[in-house]
């Protein structure tokens, strides 16, 4: 997931208190009678200064209170981890795909040129990710859970705002099959990847 905070926006002479976001590739803001969301395509200049984020857009110059995560917040923006970087693979990762992905999630793992091994395979692989969808995806995480050898991680990749999976439910399911969730990142603008392992003991 992103990063999170209360602060505020100010939009010319208008200030607006609220919560911001750093997603992976947009900033967020979500006030009580303002909302407002900046790709980092959209960014012309990106400036911090005494715990002030200023972004200049084509349209607009917006003032974000960030406090001390001001400076981070820009490396975050100006110099973006790849989605490949954030979830651990880099070259070599051995990488199973469990579901259907897209064409540049595919695409993104073979220019990082990790290894993607067969789906039904009994090879190890270092990430296993499962594109989940609906209630019949918690039976599946039980299953794939039983598969997991060493330090093995399943990643599982399920669609937000939806009330027939949500995160409480994936969790759940990975704890139910004695899965341990260590990170969770920001897949896409409409996907989160929560990450389970094994607990030390069973590895």
């Amino acid at each position: 997931m992103g990063k999170e905070l209360q602060g505020a926006v100010r939009v010319g002479r208008a200030c607006h208190k609220g919560k911001i976001l750093l997603e992976t590739s947009e900033l967020i803001f979500r006030g009580k009678d303002y909302r407002l969301k900046i790709t980092f395509g959209e960014m012309r200049d990106v400036q911090a200064k005494n715990g002030q984020l200023r972004i200049a857009t084509n349209d607009d110059v917006l003032t974000f209170e960030v406090g001390t995560a001001a400076e981070k917040w820009r490396e975050k923006i100006l110099h973006p981890k790849t989605r490949v970087q954030k979830l651990g693979v880099k070259e070599g990762t051995k990488v199973r795909l469990l579901g259907e992905f897209t064409s540049d999630f595919v695409n993104e793992l073979k220019a990082a040129r990790a290894e993607i091994i067969q789906a039904g395979g009994s090879a190890n692989a270092d990430h296993n990710f499962f594109a989940a969808a609906g209630e019949t995806s918690q039976a599946a995480i039980s299953k794939y859970a039983k598969k997991l050898k060493g330090t093995e991680a399943l990643w599982v990749v399920y669609e937000k705002a939806k009330k027939d999976l949500t995160e409480n439910d994936v969790i759940a399911a990975g704890r139910k099959a004695g899965l341990k969730d260590v990170k969770a990142v920001g897949f896409s603008s409409t996907h989160t990847a929560l990450k389970f392992v094994l607990p030390l003991e069973k590895r």
